[in-house]
């Protein structure tokens, strides 16, 4: 069977816009998911689906009625990759969305093994998903109960009323869809020796249904049990009349319906209405299920040899187990617990944290030191303990624990409680916790404990600062400084309010804006705030990259006249005469050395410009900064989050010291859950306690910058010479070969030599090859139509930027245009800080039409709202990145429209990365984006696969 094409990005950028459904066949693997307009247009034209009539249940004036509509149906195996995609994206279709979730599913059970050979019910050989229990089971029936009207909207054929597949039925066909087809492949046969269960076609092979049946027993029960505990032995009103006794009871649940349940007694009562429930084959099915449950809980093991396995007397021992370990292991082994209702059951525990003179339910106005949240300082944190609504005295949680027992009598009531549990929470002692600690625990609500989430109420003034953090709004805003010179944009005097306000707390804080609105002129305000007040005030220290300093030095000037501002930088730098309202700048470079000199001034606030070289905090540079102390500590930065939240850690960490904790913790406990999405509560917990602290901002937010104009981004794409396709060939052959037998670093060395070679043979092959004195023109596509982009710009008198990432390739590009009589400057890591603003001055004033400039070197903080055009010649594979690159000329003061390029060569490495890019954006927050390291962990044919080339070249 000639498999259909897969659907390229295009086809699956457009189907994820439409209603998906899934229409299931006999084998499974013969279901499709047919794509379809609720509006009855014709979906999109795709070479991977063929477009069929199709019957569909939709929204009509009198309820629902069936039309026919055309739809896109596509295999199963080539639908995966839309759905897939529909689900990363979030923006396709709900039912679209719905399905890929079903799709990852279905992958992540393939990926874990859980699959059974069988026969279909036209006997037919057959993978399906199996055996799910447990916590598999319930996501199965929690996806089922989310899906959409639109994803069973095919009517089940001969049905009057209209009548929709049942939705857990329908997405326990499509599991079993995915599960028939992942293990199929031309190669499959050649491996097993015959088709069966691995060739594409269909097998009839109604031979095998014993064999397909011996196979299940043991692993695919169509039922499932689960425990009801009953107590005997208490009285009316709760009066003990004797000894309680325990006894669980099996019970029998249909896995097809999970509302039709019996008793273990009655199923073997005999032949009868337990058969025609839960079919011939119930007993064995009970029995093989109590096998598994007994393994979890060796408890049930006499059960096994009863003659009726109806139910099994515990002694108090056991009952203490099953409220505790022994419930999570039936749990895992997808068997419940059933209590008695009447019964009140959990012992729960929380914890007041607040000042140490602080009642229960005190609350007091924030005192107005900020030392109370010094490292020195200690908060009582004092625990709690409640059985249902009931908060329990020290004096009854030690006589319950004295009792041993798990049935026990509390304020006329009786309790059920696991005895250990109670030791534990009674060996728990009130402590002392630092205020960070205790501000993060009252921002999130709780905090964890030997590896429990426990509740976290705040008390005293620890409460009046959480709300004042919750409720920015609940006071009057500070306003404008008059000595500011200066007309601040709505967003800036709430950013000015929100600095103030945390600065006066003691607080650090990161203003994290897009690039280009403002983040300078609205620290400047603030240091002009805070010297007003002598509690405040004192001189402010800027840490900023070289490139910056002058810019820095400039707005001062010009928004705070009479303001001093030296350079603390070069070899004469000094701090004399310091005065009290005074700025000093300085570099991250010189901060490093010359840390123990800065580090002896009573600042005011220290400001750490473009806050991100201190993401890694491990560094020097993040260590000597640490070392330098302030009233105040605020980081500025557009990204604050480039490749993953560790780097917002370190950020906070500078500011706030103890807030997120150690790093270790905080990446086990916070970020990779955030990161991975597994786990939303995590993430949300991570926003209460980051958000106070962080004020993010972008351009594209409403009412931020409603007065800049539109941008427009374009890809495009140039065709390798012949001379290039001849070195990228080469080069990947060469270095596949030496791959075949390189391992660990050697491996990983060879990878990212060949990713450099290859991009820079996309560039130019003098690049490639180092020619010091190259023929450039005729050799490259990206530099012809880098000529033709020139030629166009030019002749509209505008001016352009153009980024790359290697120094040698903008020296080409500057040899070039020198040849064809086109001025441009070119600024990099070597250009020193004067020649760095004399080059700004001169392309500002429109002197110079083109600026040349290296990525890493000039992609924050420069000012060059002159260019309406910005060129990316090569991709840097970070998307933040290339947008603060882009930042340059799209900012606060451009008035014009913003084109940007992006130049790829077709068909090759950039071609890939381009897309992966391209999904990157789709996403909320760049927080996801990947460097070339992350490529060096590819398999050989992976990596072969991304580096091909392919499609047109010259």
């Amino acid at each position: 069977m000639q498999s259909a094409p897969a659907a390229t990005p295009s086809e699956i950028s457009e189907l994820i816009h439409c209603c998906a459904t899934f229409v299931p066949a006999d084998p499974a693997r013969a279901g499709r998911v047919a794509f379809w307009c609720p509006d009855g247009a014709a979906p999109p034209a795709t070479a991977s689906a063929a477009v069929e009539e199709m019957t569909v249940v939709v929204p009509g004036d009198n309820g629902v009625e069936a039309v026919t509509v055309p739809a896109a149906v596509l295999s199963v195996r080539t639908a995966l990759p839309v759905l897939t995609h529909a689900r990363a994206a979030g923006r396709g279709h709900r039912a679209g969305v719905f399905w890929g979730a079903a799709a990852a599913l279905g992958l992540h059970f393939v990926a874990r093994g859980l699959l059974l050979p069988g026969l279909s019910a036209g006997d037919h050989d057959a993978w399906r998903v199996a055996p799910l229990r447990g916590q598999d089971a319930e996501d199965v029936r929690i996806l089922a109960a989310s899906m959409p009207p639109e994803a069973h909207a095919v009517p089940v054929d001969g049905t009057e009323p209209l009548r929709l597949p049942d939705p857990e039925r329908l997405l326990r066909a499509f599991l079993d869809a995915v599960a028939d087809t992942l293990p199929r492949s031309p190669a499959a046969p050649l491996l097993t020796g015959g088709a069966a269960y691995a060739a594409p076609q269909a097998r009839h092979i109604p031979e095998q249904r014993a064999w397909a049946a011996a196979v299940a027993t043991g692993h695919d029960a169509g039922v499932r049990i689960s425990l009801r505990i009953e107590v005997s032995g208490l009285g009316p009103a709760g009066r003990q009349e004797a000894e309680p006794r325990f006894r669980a009871v099996l019970q029998v649940h249909s896995v097809d319906g999970p509302a039709r349940i019996a008793d273990a007694a009655e199923v073997w009562a005999g032949p009868g209405r337990a058969d025609e429930v839960f079919g011939p084959r119930v007993r064995t099915d009970v029995l093989l299920a109590l096998r598994r449950a007994a393994r979890a809980w060796p408890a049930l093991t006499p059960l096994l040899s009863a003659a009726v396995p109806d139910a099994d007397e515990l002694a108090d021992e056991e009952v203490a187990e099953l409220l505790g370990q022994g419930a999570r292991a039936l749990a895992e082994a997808g068997v419940d617990v059933h209590w008695p209702a009447d019964l009140v059951r959990g012992l729960r525990s929380g914890a007041t944290v607040g000042p140490p003179d602080a009642g229960s339910g005190s609350r007091s106005p924030l005192p107005d030191s900020p030392t109370v949240l010094s490292a020195d300082a200690l908060l009582a944190f004092d625990w709690w303990f409640a059985l249902g609504d009931q908060r329990l005295t020290r004096e009854e949680l030690d006589r319950l624990a004295e009792a041993g027992r798990p049935l026990v009598r509390l304020r006329d009531q009786w309790v059920l409680v696991d005895p250990e549990e109670l030791r534990r929470a009674r060996a728990r002692q009130d402590r002392r916790i630092t205020p960070m600690e205790a501000l993060g625990a009252a921002l999130t609500g709780s905090t964890e404990v030997d590896g429990h989430r426990v509740e976290v109420r705040p008390t005293g003034w620890l409460a009046a600062l959480r709300d004042r953090l919750a409720a920015p709004k609940a006071r009057e805003p500070v306003g404008q400084p008059a000595a500011l010179a200066a007309r601040l944009r709505d967003y800036q005097l709430r950013g000015l309010d929100w600095l103030v306000r945390m600065t006066s707390l003691g607080l650090g804080c990161c203003l994290a804006d897009d690039m280009g609105l403002g983040k300078t002129v609205t620290l400047i305000a603030l240091h002009l705030h805070r010297r007003g007040d002598p509690a405040t005030a004192g001189p402010a220290l800027v840490v900023c990259p070289t490139s910056l300093m002058g810019n820095w030095q400039r707005e001062i000037e010009r928004f705070a006249p009479g303001v001093p501002v030296r350079r603390f930088h070069g070899s004469r730098r000094d701090l004399e005469g310091l005065a009290d309202g005074e700025f000093v700048l300085t570099t991250y470079g010189t901060m490093r050395l010359d840390a123990r000199r800065l580090a002896e001034v009573a600042w005011g606030m220290v400001v750490a410009d473009e806050a991100q070289h201190v993401k890694n905090p491990y560094s020097a540079t993040a260590r000597q900064l640490r070392s330098i102390g302030a009233r105040a500590r605020v980081a500025l930065t557009g990204t604050p989050v480039e490749n993953n939240l560790s780097e917002l850690w370190a950020i906070l960490d500078w500011t706030t010291p103890g807030l997120l904790g150690r790093l270790g913790t905080f990446r086990a406990r916070c970020a990779q859950a955030a990161e991975s999405g597994r786990d939303p509560a995590a993430a949300e917990r991570l926003a209460r306690l980051v958000g106070p602290f962080v004020l993010r901002r972008r351009k594209s937010d409403p009412g931020i910058a409603p007065e800049l104009p539109p941008k427009t981004e374009t890809d495009h794409a140039v065709s390798l010479t012949v001379e290039q396709t001849a070195l990228y060939e080469a080069l990947v052959r060469e270095t596949l070969a030496e791959l075949s037998g390189a391992e660990g670093m050697a491996r990983r060395g060879l990878i990212m030599k060949l990713l450099t070679g290859l991009k820079q043979i996309c560039n130019h092959p003098a690049q490639f090859l180092k020619e010091d004195h190259p023929r450039t023109a005729g050799r490259s596509g990206k530099l012809e139509l880098l000529d033709e982009l020139l030629g166009t710009i030019l002749a509209e008198g505008a001016s352009v930027l153009v980024f790359t990432q290697y120094v040698r390739m903008a020296r080409l590009i500057e040899q070039h245009l020198a040849a064809r009589g086109v001025r441009s400057h070119l600024l990099h890591g070597g250009t020193s800080v004067a020649e760095r603003e004399a080059m700004v001055r001169r392309f500002q004033a429109g002197e110079v039409p083109v600026f040349l400039l290296s990525l890493k070197a000039a992609g924050t903080g420069l000012n060059l709202t002159r260019a309406e055009h910005v060129v990316h010649y090569d991709r840097w594979w970070n998307p933040a990145v290339e947008a603060q690159a882009t930042d340059r000329a799209y900012r606060i003061g451009q008035d014009r429209p913003v084109q940007v390029h992006r130049l790829i060569a077709e068909g090759t490495v950039e071609d890939r990365i381009a897309d992966l890019l391209h999904r990157k954006r789709e996403l909320a927050d760049a927080v996801l984006g990947h460097s070339e390291a992350a490529l060096t962990e590819l398999t050989d044919d992976e990596l072969a696969d991304l580096v091909e080339l392919r499609g047109r070249r010259r």
